[in-house]
């Protein structure tokens, strides 16, 4: 339908060292992957405001902390499958745990905690990603295991200050990545299983309009995972399995394509830098961050607000 927009290289930030390779363990995440042992498996970058970048292990339940030049430290490793991951503005860190739901921790902290009461957390499949909106709430996405011929996954919110998880969408074929339009009034869903990216619509009271399909993709043994949006409305869409990012116009025309000078298992992305206009892409094939310089500076997530002690999750 459209031609091919322009390629856009990326160079490596940065490399997970050998010394966190761990090829010797096999988590039950590795095990029912069922395509033997992973050195790690990168996914969920976000940065602080000090320019440090976090980064999940889903393989092997890590966090890792990345300086502004580019070397890997390990922040905490614990008993879970973390998989995205945001900063909240007063420095905590939110996570989205396959295995335990969401989760939260400061960066002082040994392990993340649970941050929801055991009767909410039972009620999760499998959370994937997560997204703060400016007032505080958490949106997240509760994939599990499912699929198009499982189309159970839910996109889901927790108000700020409360215990309680709302399903905005349902019967969802995983579910995955997400990020807000300016403004907010338009929330971008990846669903993986079915290669589409929904638009969500949001009133002001946040309550859901008609959802539709946004993007239709095509090809990739896997679909689409993390997405980023830039202060112009444009739409950074990771294709995992692709190696690939594309970058698509508030209107849904591809602009750019942004291909992995590593690996093809690209994962999800943030946008990072003095100025905001650096595509940082976490790539788990090879276990590095990959960045490339964008033409418009990426939207100020959450966690670069101003923190006036307002009530939070």
């Amino acid at each position: 339908m459209y031609a091919a927009p322009p390629d856009l290289s990326t160079e490596v930030f940065a490399a997970l060292p050998p010394s966190l390779h761990l090829m010797q363990s096999m988590s039950p995440w590795v095990r029912a992957r069922g395509a033997g042992p992973l050195h790690s498996f990168l996914e969920g970058p976000a940065f602080d405001r000090e320019g440090v970048l976090y980064c999940t292990d889903l393989a092997h339940g890590r966090i890792f902390r990345i300086d502004p030049a580019g070397r890997f430290s390990q922040a905490c490793r614990y008993d879970g499958e973390p998989n995205g991951l945001k900063l909240h503005r007063d420095g905590r860190l939110f996570i989205a745990d396959r295995r335990h739901g969401l989760m939260a921790m400061s960066p002082r902290d040994i392990c993340p905690q649970a941050l929801l009461a055991p009767e909410e957390a039972r009620g999760l499949q499998g959370p994937n990603d997560l997204l703060f909106a400016a007032n505080g709430d958490l949106y997240f996405t509760d994939q599990g295991d499912s699929a198009l011929n499982r189309p159970t996954g839910r996109l889901c919110r927790l108000r700020r200050g409360a215990g309680r998880v709302e399903t905005l969408v349902d019967e969802l074929a995983g579910p995955n990545g997400l990020a807000f339009a300016p403004g907010e009034r338009l929330l971008y869903l990846a669903v993986t299983r079915d290669n589409a990216i929904y638009s969500v619509p949001l009133d002001e009271a946040g309550r859901v309009g008609k959802v539709g399909r946004f993007i239709q993709l095509s090809g990739s043994p896997t679909g689409p995972d993390g997405l980023a949006t830039d202060m112009r409305g444009n739409l950074a869409v990771v294709h995992a399995g692709l190696g690939s990012v594309w970058l698509f116009s508030a209107m849904g025309e591809p602009l750019l394509r942004i291909r992995s000078c590593a690996g093809r298992r690209t994962t999800n992305v943030a946008y990072g830098g003095p100025d905001r206009r650096t595509l940082y892409v976490t790539e788990a094939e090879q276990g590095v961050i990959l960045a490339a310089r964008m033409p418009e500076p990426g939207l100020p997530l959450y966690a670069h607000m101003k923190n006036d002690n307002e009530e939070t999750p």
